[in-house]
């Protein structure tokens, strides 16, 4: 089972909160890549700070694999999406 980065609980926190729905967008995509940079940090066994644009980059990359090669539920990030047209194929 694929970790939950933003509960329900953090989002009605944030639907309470007295913010525009931009705003409220951009706090809820904060608190969830917040989180998904704890688990990243701690799946390479390094700290949030430590964390370079390569090393998230290519943890994004094995994780877009395993869901390509053992599929969607294999993923940590386990959205599916319909039209893939543009991943490359390797």
């Amino acid at each position: 089972m694929s970790p939950q980065f933003l509960t329900p609980e953090d989002s009605a926190a944030v639907d309470a909160a007295l913010m525009t729905t931009p705003e409220k967008f951009l706090t809820r995509l904060t608190l969830s890549t917040a989180k998904l940079l704890v688990y990243i940090a701690k799946d390479l066994d390094t700290s949030v700070e430590a964390l370079t644009t390569e090393q998230i980059i290519a943890w994004f990359e094995a994780d877009s694999k395993r869901k390509r090669t053992e599929g969607v539920e294999a993923s940590v990030l386990n959205w599916e999406a319909k039209d893939l047209t543009d991943v490359p194929s390797a």
